[in-house]
């Protein structure tokens, strides 16, 4: 089942074990029920401190549990194979199961295992997901630390039954004690956030008595984290606040493009980026929302003021805005209602759920056409609707595009509405521009990719956007409001790419700190 290469990997793994483990598998007669066996001999066989058995009898099949030797409920299962970005959430539970340390931080792991009660997890992905693996390991994490809780990761592609019955059509997907969790990626962080209710307002208060920073950078993706490592460097006060850090890369598949790096994916630069930032003196808050900004000429304090969602302020002699962007929406009657329910904007991760259905991709563009070519290879059929007269994606893209015999293509069409049976899309409707005629698709899911909108609107009254609603930014990245500087995809800079806004992050780092020195605030 594994390569030789993978096996001489994950047998120097392996040696980090310090308590025997047990893989009991419970297995059918089909052919990723081989896979499994095999998979699971093939581990067995690379550590002596790994047990393999064959005799369970779940339900699911196939799949199976790591635990301790010994330990008659083992809290960590898997249910399919493994394989593509989950199986890194495999080597983690083997090790963590195993007593291998987790480098989670303390504070959070002891709150884990302060939750009382029972939780039974399971966690519906597809194996091209990048977003479904932090929730599976930061699930299995808890497992392990805490005798109450289970979780059980289940692929989605395999359990077809399963994904219908409960009408699930989106990754990742985590039910807690059979009823929905969320849908989405999320950290450790954020789950045990949501079950520890008081969280919220202890982290709330800890944040409001923090002193004033220096630089207090508002977002956590490459633009911020550049900010904050510049900042840092240069002996300051520095903090970061995000709503999640790493930012809109997270749900980037593929980055070929990064200079130096021939290859990698969103989430391992995102990981790369905030261990890179915690080398460095810098607080970080996390799973927190700016709500408003307050201008050090209007505020009490004499200092700009961060307003977060909780009801904290942060204070700060100079503020790095860096919020980003996310996915721009259709603004059409039933895309909310049915968002996560046939409407999707992640063609990677909730593709495989569409096997064999109908779907259409909104958008002509290189990122619209991108998805319609993978789908085709997953969906019976994909219609892609642009709403120009023509695509707009590289001609090479076009050409492959047009080269699928499962493809149907519909320029100058404006959606005018996503249609369901109230439980979950069954249809798109569009207006011909050319005829002004309505019309109707059939079809069960509906793919968004129209572009990015910055993420402004909670700054709206206190700094000079653009039409488009982005940050208008000067040379040194400095915005209308003294003091308060700029950078990355929420910026009118043209070309939003990782690199530009990680040189960005850097230039309003240098611009803040300029700042400091010629305003005449001390930095400390």
């Amino acid at each position: 089942m594994l390569d030789n290469n993978i096996k001489t990997q994950l047998q120097a793994y392996l040696t980090n074990l310090q308590h025997p483990i047990e893989l009991v598998a419970s297995l059918g007669n089909g052919q990723k029920d081989e896979e499994v066996r095999g998979l699971i001999a093939d581990i067995a066989e690379l550590s002596d401190k790994v047990s393999a058995r064959f005799d369970g009898n779940d339900a699911r099949k196939p799949s199976f549990t790591v635990g301790r030797n010994g330990d008659a409920a083992s809290r960590v299962q898997f249910a399919g194979v493994p394989m593509g970005h989950e199986f890194t959430s495999l080597v983690l539970a083997l090790l963590q199961v195993g007593g291998h340390p987790s480098k989670a931080g303390q504070d959070l792991i002891q709150q884990v295992k302060d939750l009382s009660g029972e939780y039974t997890f399971e966690t519906y992905i597809s194996l091209s997901c990048q977003n479904c693996p932090d929730v599976v390991q930061a699930l299995n994490l808890m497992a392990v630390l805490n005798p109450g809780i289970r979780h059980t990761m289940i692929d989605g592609a395999l359990f077809q039954d399963e994904v219908n019955a409960r009408q699930i059509m989106s990754v990742p997907t985590v039910y807690l004690n059979g009823e929905v969790f969320g849908q989405g990626r999320m950290g450790l962080e954020e789950i045990v956030a949501k079950l520890d209710t008081g969280a919220a307002a202890r982290d709330a208060a800890n944040i409001d008595r923090k002193d004033a920073f220096d630089v207090l950078v508002v977002g956590g993706g490459p633009a911020g984290a550049a900010a904050a490592i510049y900042t840092a460097r240069k002996g300051i006060r520095t903090g970061v606040v995000a709503e999640r850090f790493g930012g809109q890369v997270l749900d980037t598949m593929s980055i070929e493009n990064f200079i130096s790096m021939k290859e990698t994916e969103g989430p391992k630069l995102a990981m790369a980026l905030e261990q890179h930032v915690k080398e460095y003196d810098v607080d970080v808050m996390n799973l927190q929302r700016a709500s408003k900004l307050v201008a050090a000429s209007e505020s009490a304090s004499g200092l700009t003021e961060i307003q977060l969602q909780s009801g904290a302020v942060l204070r700060a002699k100079t503020v790095i805005i860096a919020t980003g962007a996310r996915w721009r929406e259709m603004n059409v009657p039933g895309e909310q209602a049915y968002r996560n329910k046939g409407v999707a904007y992640c063609p990677h991760c909730d593709g495989p759920l569409f096997k064999g259905k109908r779907v259409a991709v909104i958008g002509g563009g290189n990122s619209g056409v991108e998805a319609a070519i993978d789908l085709a290879g997953i969906v019976s059929h994909v219609t892609l609707l642009e709403f120009g007269d023509a695509m707009r994606a590289d001609a090479v893209l076009q050409n492959k595009l047009r080269s699928l015999p499962n493809v149907t293509i519909i320029l100058q069409a404006q959606t005018t509405e996503v249609t369901g049976d109230g439980s979950k899309v069954n249809g798109l409707s569009y207006t011909d521009r050319v005829s002004g005629e309505a019309r109707h698709i059939e079809l069960e899911g509906i793919f968004v990719q129209i572009g990015l909108l910055p993420n402004t609107d909670w700054l709206r009254g206190s700094v000079e956007l653009s039409s488009r609603g982005e940050i208008l930014v000067g040379r040194h990245q400095d915005t209308t409001v003294p003091g308060v500087f700029a950078a990355g995809d929420v910026t009118d800079v043209p070309y939003k790419q990782i690199i530009i806004a990680m040189g960005e992050g850097a230039k309003a780092a240098l611009g803040a700190f300029d700042h400091l020195i010629r305003s005449g605030v001390s930095a400390s």
